[in-house]
């Protein structure tokens, strides 16, 4: 059959642009032994997969040139119809080993789409960085940066459900009136209005215990500067540096962690795999009673838009998790 996926045409040089993607058509030949053929429905596009298109050494191989991007997709297996999440994203159908997929339970009326955003890998990284990373507690003050994006906007609500006072910054007006209104923090700046150091005295008067970073940069230098005795902080991703062309200066005030006796740990989800069940078990609980809200755009257009929404939600252009309809 003539399936069409997308490929990385060339390493992009700072900010990702249309002409480093190719849209191709190849023959994919029939299931062998052990394989499934899966006909892709939603694909997701991360932070993460920037760091991949650089030839670098890293915790994941680099994408190769020439070839099909990969990445968090949920389809049905057409032999049966069974829906399976998987990570051949970027492509309309897929040849995928039947030990490679996993199940995909859906609580009612949930789309299949949260299976790439609060119910699959970025739900449950902020799930592991506020549970295990940097252990929130009842009464404490959290902070959230990125915090209408897909893992901040789930670490926030899960961190709120279990007793904290949340405070997060988002890139506009509009996205920290949501994070305010509509995912229930207690506070929330637009980082592009006010600088960090200033916005966390403001809102966090008696300091930050835990900080979850998705940023880096001067919000992970604000945070540190705010946090309480014995703080902690999960180092869980940098976009403000995924597109640097040179390398980013480290936090100035680091030494600050010395004499706060605090901890900064950066975590990688994958490595928590055992846990799988337990987050599931609580998120999806979260959800089922209304203490949870899934923060989703949805970009309809097909495969044809994937490199677009890629684009955009690393300017930051979306709510929640961006997933491509195909």
């Amino acid at each position: 059959m003539e399936t069409r996926e997308i490929r990385l045409a060339r390493r992009p040089h700072g900010e990702p642009v249309a002409d480093d993607f190719e849209l191709a058509s190849r023959e994919l030949g029939e299931p062998g032994e052990g394989e499934l053929l899966v006909r892709n429905r939603f694909m997701s596009v991360d932070p993460y997969m920037r760091g991949r298109m650089n030839d670098v050494k890293s915790y994941v191989p680099p994408f190769e040139l020439g070839k099909a991007l990969q990445g968090g997709a949920v389809g049905e297996v057409v032999e049966t119809g069974e829906l399976v999440v998987h990570d051949r994203g970027w492509r309309e159908h897929a040849l995928v080993q039947a030990d490679k997929v996993r199940p995909a339970p859906l609580p009612h009326g949930i789309s299949p789409s949260a299976l790439l955003g609060a119910l699959g890998m970025p739900g449950m990284t902020a799930w592991v960085g506020v549970t295990d990373i940097a252990p929130v507690r009842e009464g404490e003050t959290v902070f959230i940066s990125a915090a209408a994006g897909a893992v901040g906007s789930v670490a926030g609500q899960i961190a709120k459900a279990r007793g904290c006072r949340v405070v997060g910054s988002a890139g506009g007006p509009a996205k920290a009136e949501y994070v305010r209104d509509v995912l229930g923090f207690d506070a929330c700046f637009d980082y592009r209005a006010i600088e960090p150091r200033e916005a966390l005295r403001e809102i966090a008067r008696d300091g930050v215990d835990v900080y979850f970073d998705n940023v880096g940069g001067v919000q992970l230098e604000a945070a540190i500067g705010a946090l309480n005795r014995g703080g902690r902080i999960a180092l869980c991703g940098a976009v403000s540096q995924y597109n640097a062309t040179e390398p980013a200066p480290g936090p100035r005030n680091l030494a600050l962690l010395v004499g706060k006796r605090g901890t900064m740990r950066g975590f990688i989800v994958s490595d928590h795999a055992d846990r799988e069940g337990e987050f599931r078990g609580e998120v999806g609980g979260l959800i089922a009673d209304g203490r949870l809200t899934l923060a989703e755009t949805v970009v309809e257009g097909g495969l044809e838009a994937a490199p677009g929404a890629f684009i955009d939600m690393l300017r930051g252009k979306h709510l929640g998790k961006v997933v491509i309809a195909l």
